[in-house]
């Protein structure tokens, strides 16, 4: 009887152990499907064109760096320096702009909430039903007659409007987790409304302001549309340098998955980076 009850107990933890070495096998292999595609990119783009366009490609085929050579310009193409300094400007600049009107607005929407609030939450989420090409024309109409055009800064304003939408809901339910003790007791001390978001509520929702931040930057350095419409020589950014290697001759794979590992590998590093903070973040209003 005592054997019976001893493999009776055991069994749901044998279940338990089973179930998650189950999940951990489907983890795995979810994540291999993500990253097998990247891998690929980044094999092909040191294969020559000829080995990059057979069909089935070869695996074992002879490695060489020509593409990224051609893609920074050694071999005597254009250099990609000044587009990709322009998406960093652009990327940058609009994201701590977006950071700054996004926390004061989150926090008169969380923590000291308006008057309908959730019409104004609402109104915020609206924007961002349009489609971006309805509002393409009146844009570069608009940056024509103010001489914006060809301009890095018409993309920090463009990205700034375009990701506050989205700061400001995500940012809304981070500012939501922090205690209104520690504010209260904040406006007790004598501190200032400044004062309060830069040095109370900023440190507590830092998780959550790191994963608003990396998300508007990627929105930012993947935005392709408004970049190829509003911008030529100058201002150029590093998407739009990418379109340049599918010409009328036929598409270069091997030097556009040398160009696309390149310009991916900041938004890869901002995320490695950030990554304990942006898993912190998602999960930080997740539950109430």
């Amino acid at each position: 009887m005592a054997t019976i009850t001893t493999t009776a107990a055991r069994q749901p933890g044998s279940r338990g152990r089973f179930q998650g070495a189950a999940l951990g096998v489907v983890a795995w292999l979810a994540g291999i499907l993500f990253v097998l595609p990247i891998l690929w990119m980044a094999l092909t783009s040191f294969h020559s064109e000829a080995d990059a366009a057979t069909n089935p490609p070869s695996l074992a085929a002879s490695l060489t760096l020509d593409s990224y050579r051609e893609f920074f310009g050694v071999s005597g193409g254009a250099s990609p320096w000044p587009a990709l300094i322009n998406s960093m400007t652009a990327s940058v600049v609009s994201t701590l702009l977006t950071l700054v009107l996004a926390l004061p607005a989150a926090y008169a929407l969380s923590i000291r909430p308006v008057k309908k609030w959730t019409d104004v939450m609402f109104f915020f989420l609206s924007t961002k039903m349009l489609p971006l090409v309805a509002g393409l024309l009146p844009i570069y109409l608009f940056a024509k007659n103010t001489g914006l055009l060809d301009n890095v800064w018409a993309l920090v304003i463009l990205y700034t409007s375009m990701n506050l939408p989205i700061a400001v809901w995500m940012m809304q339910s981070f500012l939501s987790e922090v205690p209104a003790a520690i504010i209260e007791a904040a406006q007790i001390d004598g501190a200032k409304l400044p004062t309060i978001l830069g040095r109370v509520v900023a440190p507590i929702a830092l998780p959550g302001i790191a994963a608003t931040a990396l998300i508007c930057f990627i929105f930012s350095w993947n935005e392709l549309m408004f970049a190829r419409v509003l911008t030529g020589v100058v201002a150029e950014t590093a998407p739009v340098f990418l379109t340049g290697f599918i010409t009328s001759q036929g598409l270069f794979l091997a030097k556009v998955c040398a160009a696309s590992l390149v310009i991916s590998l900041p938004v890869l590093a901002a995320g490695f980076a950030a990554q304990d903070k942006l898993v912190q973040g998602l999960s930080l209003g997740a539950v109430k």
